[in-house]
């Protein structure tokens, strides 16, 4: 007996759905929900970074001790990419990320409540597990929903919007513990991705384009053949590792240049570096709209060559030039990030979630080992020992991106 599609089948509804067009206003709600999503997500992980010193102080902690609060969560978050990207293939994109993000937010709010480190941490790392549920999945709804020709303007947004959120959940945890608490500081950055989430699940169209996978978990190893076995992705996961390894890098031991001699600088002015990332805001979305016009593979390299630029104007010992150089880095990083992941959504030709999943695996896995390997050369050979190494990842990257330039598309939308 022979099987007909009807006109009216989720398949054939899935492959005749419009793909949501620049200037509709279901573009300007996605890219809404979007640049919500990405604020919550980053702002609720990394909050917890200038809280350190106080969490050592009341729990009696080395400081070692006390970065286990946010190593946990990006630590889980990396760890639980590929499971929700599988779960993601059967439930649907927006579920699973309005899950992620409120999750998150509460389990955030209850850090504020927390009686003892161990409770604080197994909190964080329950936020790590829900986050893990966000950024491959936001990746995978653009690039299957937003038309391929706006997907860097769309992927530009998302990404400023993660840039804004890593420097408000800073700056704002900073501030209210300093004049109140940090329990306050946890419980209000709680209650806005809470506001985050509810704007997110308001805003945000549903899925037209995702079709659920019927393979689950047995499909997981067929995904990562698939895309490992790609001319493209691999090296693209790549230099997601080299880039964040090198951005995470640069924030983590800047400081103690700039707190030591001959600088001598607070520790409010240091943490005012923290204001760069809204550079990252407007590049990435500059890098979106020349990727889109130019073709990803001809601007990937010279985002690349931007950040190296600015690590080298680091090696100065003027303070305003060592400023600039972590500008420029920054605004580098953030305009070559937003290149790259929008290029994984349309690389992939199938299971984009898994996909996403991979090249955010390896994003988080190299802040963990470039990070590991600059803080001995900081001890080792100082400043200039950790722009060596930083130096020698991004040439690194450089190379991956020229050699992503000679790739051949897969068909006429990747460019």
């Amino acid at each position: 007996m022979s099987h007909r599609i009807s006109p009216e089948s989720p398949a054939m509804l899935v492959a005749t759905a419009p793909r949501i067009a620049l200037g509709s206003p279901e573009f300007k709600r996605s890219n809404r929900a979007m640049f919500f999503g990405g604020f919550s997500a980053f702002a609720l992980l990394y909050c917890v970074q200038p809280l350190m010193p106080l969490l050592s102080h009341e729990f009696a902690l080395s400081a070692a001790q006390s970065s286990m609060v946010l190593s946990i969560s990006t630590g889980a978050l990396a760890l639980s990419l590929v499971a929700s990207s599988a779960v993601s293939e059967r439930l649907g994109r927006k579920p699973l990320m309005v899950a992620a993000m409120a999750i998150a937010a509460v389990m955030t709010l209850l850090c504020a409540f927390a009686h003892n480190y161990p409770q604080l941490l197994a909190m964080r790392a329950l936020l790590g597990v829900a986050l893990g549920g966000m950024p491959a999945i936001a990746m995978a709804y653009l690039g299957e929903e937003i038309e391929p020709q706006s997907l860097g303007l769309s992927m530009g947004l998302y990404i400023s919007g993660s840039a804004f959120g890593g420097m408000a959940g800073r700056v704002i945890t900073s501030v209210i513990s300093d004049h109140f608490s940090w329990r306050l500081a946890l419980g209000m950055v709680g209650v806005a991705g809470i506001v985050a989430a509810l704007e997110f699940w308001r805003s945000l169209p549903e899925s037209r384009h995702f079709a659920p996978a019927h393979g689950g978990w047995r499909s997981l190893p067929s995904g990562f053949r698939l895309h490992l076995s790609d001319a493209g992705l691999p090296w693209l996961f790549v230099l997601a590792f080299l880039l964040m390894g090198a951005f995470v890098s640069l924030y983590n031991y800047i400081a103690y240049r700039l707190l030591g001699g001959p600088f001598t600088l607070s520790q409010s002015l240091v943490g005012a570096v923290s204001f760069f990332y809204l550079l990252g805001i407007y590049s990435s979305v500059w890098a979106g709209k020349l990727a889109d016009r130019y073709g990803r593979r001809n601007v990937l390299w010279m985002m690349a060559l931007i950040m190296l630029t600015g690590l080298l104007l680091t090696l100065s010992n003027w303070l305003p030039l060592i400023l600039a150089g972590v500008a420029i880095f920054t605004y580098g990083f953030f305009a070559t990030h937003s290149v790259a992941s929008s290029w994984v959504g349309r690389r992939a030709t199938s299971n984009k979630a898994l996909a996403s999943a991979l090249y955010l695996f390896f994003y988080y896995l190299g802040s963990s080992v470039i990070g590991s390997a600059t803080g001995v050369m900081w001890g080792r050979a100082g400043w200039p020992g950790v722009v060596a190494v930083l130096a020698g990842a991004l040439v690194l990257a450089l190379l991956v991106a020229l050699r992503l330039r000679a790739l051949i598309p897969l068909g006429q939308a990747e460019k």
